[in-house]
């Protein structure tokens, strides 16, 4: 699954847009570097009822940002994505 399609179906998930998850997580300072993935995934469990997986695209948003690694573009591998830029703004508003 790529890292958009995990974004994605926390949308479907929870009804609410990624961006609208990471700024909540920045309102409760889980942006800060020194928080440790542990506390947000515990965080979207309890909240969220997400997995790891999806946990984990979250908060690789939250602490690094909408980009990802360009090897993951245009590759084969499982988290495959058409774009180094994650879109964060729903799946109505994405750019088809």
């Amino acid at each position: 699954m790529s890292f958009q399609a995990y974004l994605d179906a926390v949308e479907a998930k929870t009804g609410k847009t990624p961006r609208q998850i990471v700024e909540e997580a920045k309102a409760k300072g889980f942006d800060d570097p020194k928080v440790k993935a542990g506390p947000i995934l515990d965080w979207l469990k309890t909240d969220y009822d997400l997995g790891k997986g999806h946990g984990m695209a979250l908060v690789h948003v939250i602490k690094k940002g909408p980009e990802i690694d360009s090897k993951h573009v245009g590759s084969t591998g499982v988290h495959r994505d058409e774009s180094n830029m994650l879109w964060l703004d729903g799946v109505a508003t994405k750019p088809r």
